[in-house]
């Protein structure tokens, strides 16, 4: 198997042995990984375009392009600036105390080789200018001297003035994910940690952020008393403390409520339809004429739940996706669970008179001691399903298709 070194496009330093694999794309992708870029183009040292591994030859040296046109290397005359009228020996080699010119997108800096080697001595620029290794990092000079990178200036000086003294001062003006890129791109780890850091507490709330239960108390608190509540249709709640509040008449249409606590929640009327209640937790919860059509509930704990609504309206529950719900205890007459899938989940003691659980998925159900008079269970898969206890006899006019054990 051939093997290829690597570098980064218009870089010659910081390059990576990888294995000629079996196509193109693998080896794009290999070389990316080892060099943290978007490998999309390779090219040979003359800056012809590799279309095909079969032209590869062991130790090929290629340059790794992110889809950028290819950048050619200048050859220097390592220890000699290329100005033929200055005297001075290559900075890169001799005293720590030397002092050394970069030129940074067109602004130069000036600094120590200690500076920029003592602080992070695994970086970029402390190989650059250290006397260890094979070679030091060949470099363009300007007339003056001065190394050329191909850095933004204005993100590169707090950089240098984090391996001066140690400190990150950031002006107000600056993005500190520009510097937290310019310290990826010079390799300073350390910097690199601060930044992310930095940059995560800087980031600002996007409109997907999780609701508090502050900012929904103070806008029921504006809202008038009426029988329309808030409409939260497709808001983020998720994991958001609402217990034991008044929320009846609100519309959760869409939103999302994984891991939301409504414990001993008031949410009669309230529209649920498409909602995603995963692992939600509505025990003791009020759930009188609730609508929950096609809701997302799997996991949910709705033990000792209220359903039943002395005035008639029934709660509608159809097409809801129930897996591992714990309805134990709860009043659940007349709702209608038509087609609702309710897979693994837990009715023991539940109240089901005149339910209308027609067509729905009711497998390893465990509803030992529910009260199912007069429900409609024609067309429900009770496969595996626990029916002990019952309060009342389940005559078999109420279910059709006994196969498989449907009951």
């Amino acid at each position: 198997m051939k093997r290829v070194i690597i570098f980064r496009n218009g870089i010659d330093v910081d390059g990576k042995v990888i294995a000629v694999t079996h196509s193109l794309e693998d080896v794009l992708q290999e070389a990316g990984r080892k060099l943290g870029v978007h490998a999309r183009k390779l090219y040979t040292p003359q800056g012809g375009l590799v279309d095909d591994l079969k032209l590869l030859r062991d130790d090929d040296v290629l340059y790794v392009s992110s889809g950028e046109a290819f950048v050619a290397q200048v050859p220097v005359n390592i220890g000699r600036p290329v100005h033929p009228s200055s005297p001075k020996s290559d900075p890169r080699k001799g005293s720590y105390n030397d002092w050394v010119s970069l030129n940074v997108g067109g602004k130069t800096f000036s600094t120590t080789r200690s500076t920029l080697i003592r602080k992070a001595p695994d970086s970029m620029l402390a190989r650059m200018f250290s006397d260890e290794g094979e070679s030091p990092w060949s470099s363009a000079m300007d007339d003056s001297g001065a190394y050329l990178i191909d850095r933004s200036p204005t993100y590169f000086e707090p950089v240098l003035n984090y391996l001066r003294h140690g400190e990150v001062i950031i002006d107000k003006n600056l993005n500190p994910r520009g510097i937290l890129e310019e310290a990826k791109f010079f390799g300073i780890t350390s910097l690199v940690q601060h930044m992310e850091s930095i940059a995560r507490n800087d980031e600002q709330p996007g409109d997907n952020t999780p609701i508090t239960r502050r900012e929904l108390v103070m806008s029921l608190m504006s809202t008038p008393i009426s029988n329309c509540g808030l409409r939260c249709q497709g808001m983020n709640f998720t994991g958001c403390n609402l217990s034991k509040l008044d929320l009846r008449y609100m519309n959760f249409k869409h939103a999302q409520l994984q891991n939301t606590n409504f414990t001993g929640t008031d949410l009669s009327y309230t529209n649920f339809e498409r909602a995603d209640l995963t692992a939600a937790v509505l025990d003791g919860a009020t759930l009188l004429g609730v609508k929950m059509l096609c809701a997302h509930i799997e996991g949910a704990s709705m033990r000792g739940c209220n359903f039943e609504d002395p005035a008639g309206s029934r709660a509608n529950m159809e097409g809801a996706t129930m897996k591992n719900v714990n309805l134990e205890g709860s009043h659940m007459a007349g709702v209608n669970l038509r087609v609702a899938t309710l897979k693994n989940s837990n009715l023991q003691n539940c109240d089901l008179r005149g339910a209308v659980l027609a067509g729905a998925d009711l497998e390893n159900c465990n509803m030992s001691g529910c009260d199912l008079q007069e429900a409609n269970l024609r067309g429900a898969n009770l496969k595996g399903a626990s029916l002990e206890l019952m309060l009342t006899p389940l005559h078999m006019s109420q279910t059709v298709e006994t196969v498989g054990g449907r009951n």
